[in-house]
């Protein structure tokens, strides 16, 4: 004799499956990983860092340096 099937648990198993396919492929496309995004926000802080630190002088009052 074969085995009864419950096809309502069927159904909701291949749901499921499809639902962790479909995340799995939204992972590779648009995710990333918590690490990635805190390097990633860590450089952008050094590099903001440096380029604040580079300035000669602030450009809010040109004649503040002039001594003429």
């Amino acid at each position: 004799m074969a085995n009864v099937v419950n096809l309502n648990k069927f159904r909701k198993q291949k749901a499921k499956q499809a639902r962790v396919k479909q995340a799995e492929t939204n992972r590779r496309l648009h995710g990333r990983t918590a690490a990635e995004r805190a390097r990633e926000s860590l450089q952008k802080k050094k590099l903001e860092t440096q380029v604040d630190h580079a300035r000669l002088s602030s450009s809010a009052d040109p004649t503040a340096g002039d001594d003429d």
